[in-house]
């Protein structure tokens, strides 16, 4: 299969963000009333999108949180990416040796995107080719994102492969009708991740960002 279009995840997949991001959730949403720790936000809600990850907590709450929640949550996780944030390793060695046109889709905003990939250097390699789950109804695992990334890029589902590090991205970039690659590179990914893609549709896992123009090809 010859690919036109390669689409990358943006957190745990260009960016080894989710270890911090599972973190940051976990002490605000803490601090606002709902306790938990940093592995139940990564085993609950890796992958999805804030946006429904809060509809969901809200709902098992039976109340909705304040504004200042939102803010509190979107100033200390832009803070911690301006401290530590990387890049996955080897992701520009990898991005050097791709052929096809590429873009990101991500559960995250627009702005936490473009934030990340600033920070990391690789803004320039995707811009303006970044799409984010708030743009569509409905997150991962639903395929609206995926859909809609191949809609504007021109490129049938067909002939488009996928990069990600979630379950739910796995589902949602299947249920799009596309391959899809797991990646268990990032620092956030544990010995089980790899079977757990596998078992969601993954074609290939890998953990090296070097491997994968090969892999492609």
């Amino acid at each position: 299969m010859t690919y036109d279009l390669v689409i990358f995840d943006c957190d745990g997949v260009l960016v080894d963000s989710e270890v911090i991001s599972c973190r940051v959730h976990a002490q605000t949403l803490t601090r606002h009333g709902y306790p938990i720790t940093t592995e139940q936000v990564a085993e609950r809600f890796l992958g999805r999108s804030g946006r429904e990850a809060r509809r969901e907590i809200e709902a098992e709450l039976g109340r909705a949180f304040d504004d200042q929640l939102e803010v509190q949550l979107v100033a200390d996780l832009l803070r911690s990416f301006a401290e530590s944030l990387e890049p996955i390793p080897f992701i520009n060695d990898a991005l050097d040796s791709i052929v096809q046109p590429v873009c990101v889709a991500s559960s995250g905003t627009l702005e936490r995107i473009a934030f990340a990939l600033t920070r990391t250097g690789l803004y320039a390699r995707f811009a303006p080719n970044l799409f984010s789950a708030e743009q569509v109804e409905s997150g991962k695992p639903a395929p609206d994102l995926f859909l809609h990334a191949a809609r504007q890029m021109q490129v049938p589902p067909a002939r488009c492969v996928v990069i990600e590090d979630s379950v739910p991205g796995i589902l949602g970039a299947r249920a799009a009708g596309m391959e899809v690659l797991g990646f268990v590179g990032g620092s956030h990914c544990l010995p089980s991740t790899d079977a757990r893609l596998r078992a969601a549709g993954a074609a290939a896992v890998f953990d090296d960002m070097r491997q994968l123009p090969e892999i492609i090809r």
